[in-house]
């Protein structure tokens, strides 16, 4: 395991970025944006600054502070700075308000138990609200700008916070606690919730036992489909067809869309698999993705996240998952089409020519 499995899990995503594990020669997002676009056109507005900035190649961070320098970049905010700093309160902007919503364990389904974080099980996580929000997005019914739904990312899980007296387990602790039964919880806090929210003389909060209410987990079942539907290397003894995957991993941010759905999207997978690389047929393509990471030792219980009994599961990871809010019955989808890698968001526009166009992911 590298060192970065030593730091607390959140460290440990960003600092595993800064490990080179993909040995292409071919141009950075960064250098196709810059080769396409002039500095010209980068001045023109913020969205082609923002789209190479976002790249983060020398030629984007240049024209991006150029263009911040001659005021193109204007901020909406208007408030008054929060300062910076740490402590046991909750800052926010003079005016303004931070009320709690949702909490990790509270209810989603209505039959989920009350939480209680000394008796915890997989079955009461898997209908209360999932661990560490990334992408959060408001759906509304009938247009509504104060009822409608919200969809969040459930993205990753620290087993010291959420397992009273255990502490961290990956890294130097080897496991040395963990229990099927916990990792079982883990699985079940990942995916993400759908939630039917309302306003009320100006606060807001979730409509319980609304018919919405749903909790997409790493074990619920979706389809996959596009061009890598049904390919051998999306195969395995659970799904010999290559189009049928359990669960959803480590979705970061995301996006809604037009018509009505969510896009969430697959980052850092690869710290979900358990095993080595080193002598495998496909030892070059597991280190390009950095898999395994053995962040997580759930393959230690479940073969299909152990590479050496199931190499191909990880292959059903790290595309951009489109969910129908609307229809808690619904099976998510993994659009293929819109590529494998470590999916940060799905950032979209409807182009002039009437194309839904996702060009940041």
């Amino acid at each position: 395991m590298s060192e970065c499995s030593y730091l607390p899990r959140s460290i440990a995503f960003e600092e595993s970025e800064n490990v080179g594990s993909n040995p292409s020669a071919n141009p950075t997002m960064g250098d196709v944006i810059a080769e396409r676009l002039s500095r010209r056109d980068l001045m023109k507005g913020i969205l082609a600054v923002s789209a190479i900035t976002a790249a983060v190649s020398p030629v984007a961070l240049m024209a991006s502070g150029e263009a911040n320098a001659q005021g193109a970049i204007k901020s909406a905010f208007n408030f008054k700075e929060v300062a910076a700093g740490v402590d046991d309160k909750h800052y926010v902007a003079e005016g303004y308000d931070a009320d709690v919503l949702i909490r990790w364990g509270d209810k989603v389904l209505q039959d989920a138990p009350e939480f209680d974080p000394r008796k915890q099980s997989a079955a009461a996580q898997a209908r209360q609200f999932g661990y560490n929000n990334d992408f959060i997005g408001y759906i509304p019914l009938n247009g509504s700008s104060e009822h409608g739904l919200l969809v969040v990312n459930h993205e990753y899980t620290n087993e010291e916070l959420m397992f009273p007296g255990l502490g961290m387990q990956d890294g130097a602790a080897k496991f040395a606690k963990m229990t099927k039964d916990l990792a079982d919880i883990e699985m079940m806090a990942h995916g993400g919730a759908v939630l039917e929210i309302r306003k009320t003389n100006g606060k807001w909060s979730v409509v319980a036992g609304s018919k919405y209410a749903r909790r997409i987990t790493a074990e619920t079942e979706m389809l996959i489909s596009g061009p890598a539907a049904g390919h051998e290397l999306l195969r395995t003894n659970a799904d010999p067809t290559g189009t049928r995957v359990r669960g959803m991993l480590n979705n970061c941010a995301g996006a809604c869309t037009p018509w009505g759905t969510w896009l969430t999207c697959e980052e850092n997978f690869n710290g979900y698999f358990w095993g080595q690389s080193k002598g495998k047929p496909n030892e070059t393509a597991l280190r390009r993705y950095a898999v395994p990471g053995n962040w997580y030792n759930w393959g230690a219980y479940h073969d299909r996240f152990n590479v050496d009994k199931e190499p191909n599961e990880l292959n059903r990871f790290g595309w951009v998952v489109e969910i129908d809010p609307m229809d808690p019955s619904s099976v998510p989808v993994k659009r293929t089409a819109l590529g494998r890698f470590k999916h940060e968001g799905a950032a979209n526009i409807i182009n002039s020519d009437g194309r839904f166009v996702v060009f940041y992911s």
